[in-house]
This record gives C-alpha cells, structure tokens and sequence, in this order.
C-alpha cells in the first residue's frame, strides 16, 4: 500500500521550524523526501485552505489558520492560562527569563517564555525543545516521569548539549543520583549546563491527583544568587497547580 495524502502533508508541514520558518517548494519537497511535483500539488492545495501561505517571493510558511487552529485546540491552552498570571508576577520578581514546560517523550517542549531585554542568554524559545537530561525543566520532568521513560533515557544515549554540560548528566549513574535529589529537594539548580554563564532552575507543577504536569523554570546569571530564586520558583508553582486543582 502506498503512502497516504496525510502522511505526505504530515511530512511537509513539519519542514518547517524556527531555524526554517519559510522554504521554496524545491526545499520542501527536498526536506520531505517528496517529488518536487507532488510537493507542489499539496503545497497549493494546504495554501487554497490557509495552513500555508506564500511570501512575496514566493517561499512557503506556515499559515495562520494552522495557527489559529493549534493554539485553539492546544492541551496545554487551560494549562497556560494558569500559569502566566503567576509567571508575570515571578518574572517581574526575577527580572529574567521564565519559562513553563512540559515532556514531550524525551524531550521538554516549552510552551510559554516570558523574557526581558537584558535578560541573560537563553537559548531555548516558545514551541522550542531540549533533551530531558540537559536542562532544568527537562530534569526536573525526568525525575517525575514514569518508571519506563527514566530507564529508557538513563540506557542512553546522554549526549552533552553543549561543552558546559557536566558529565554528572551525561553518564546514567550521576544522573540517577541527581534525579532522587529533585524528588527529595523539590527543585534543581543546574549551574552552566548550557552557557557557563547561566543557570537555570527548576520546580515542578502539579495538577489533580498531585500529578507533575509541568515544569516552571527561570534563567538566570550564574552566580551565588542563583539559588535564592527557588521560594519565589516554590510560591509561583504552588499557586499554579492550586488553580490547575481546582478545575
């Protein structure tokens, strides 16, 4: 049997990413592993329904009806609007970047940044993702993950993200070690694991049940200050899943 229209449109749309936000067809058909007349056909027929669109020198990017259709139907929407009265008042304390994310398989995706001009470095962005064992948030979701998930990402492989990460998080018993003392502590600090000059710190966020649903986190300079963010990281989580509790 050969393969469906769905599977071909799937492939096409997912060319496209922050790095790649808008492509000639004979890059996207090239990306999708597509004859550049096919690509063509559903190209034009996903641009007549507005989940692409043409630029003026004719590169294709996604739509704003496929926007508008995935931010509406998103499941993490209730989730984010929880959170961000409570993420304005730490990022206002903070002065820096805060983020919310959750596990998506291996990786944290982030679905909500707040950040500011003079914010320290911070690569990570909205809709962006990161492996779990490499970042705060994505720690911090590891060590709440099932029991399966953590040993299929302890076996491995633990790339370093960058040359900053430490080794205690690229090899499986370091990182079953630091994973018990984020369930003991109840936050992570990880100091440089991307850029030597930032940190970035964890809480996680709870739902009905207590069930960790996410992840709040904020990026800061990596100085001796660092750790001082975890009660205002601490109050913000808790009013967090109190709302996400009561709904």
């Amino acid at each position: 049997m050969g393969e469906s229209v769905v599977s071909r449109v799937v492939r096409i749309v997912e060319t496209f990413g922050s790095d790649t936000p808008a492509l000639r067809v004979s890059d996207v058909a090239r990306r999708a592993g597509l004859h550049v007349a096919t690509a063509s056909r559903l190209i034009e027929e996903l641009c007549r329904h507005g989940w692409l669109e043409r630029d003026d020198d004719r590169h294709v990017r996604i739509g704003v009806r496929l926007w508008e259709l995935a931010s509406r139907a998103s499941p993490t929407l209730g989730l984010r609007e929880a959170a961000m009265p409570f993420m304005e008042d730490l990022h206002a304390v903070v002065g820096h970047h805060t983020q919310l994310g959750v596990r998506q398989g291996h990786e944290v995706l982030f679905v909500e940044r707040l950040s500011a001009p003079n914010a320290v470095l911070n690569i990570t962005r909205v809709a962006g993702r990161l492996p779990l064992h490499v970042s705060s948030s994505g720690l911090v979701l590891l060590a709440h993950a099932p029991a399966e998930v953590q040993e299929e990402v302890l076996a491995g492989p633990l790339p370093p993200r960058t040359p900053n990460t430490p080794a205690a998080v690229t090899e499986p018993a370091g990182l079953r070690r630091l994973l018990a003392g984020i369930r003991r502590d109840g936050y992570v600090v990880c100091p440089g694991f991307i850029d030597r000059e930032t940190a970035g710190v964890a809480v996680p966020l709870r739902g009905p049940g207590e069930q960790v649903v996410a992840a709040l986190s904020v990026i800061v300079p990596n100085d001796r200050h660092a750790r001082a963010q975890v009660p205002a990281l601490r109050a913000a989580a808790h009013g967090v899943s109190r709302v996400m509790s009561s709904r």
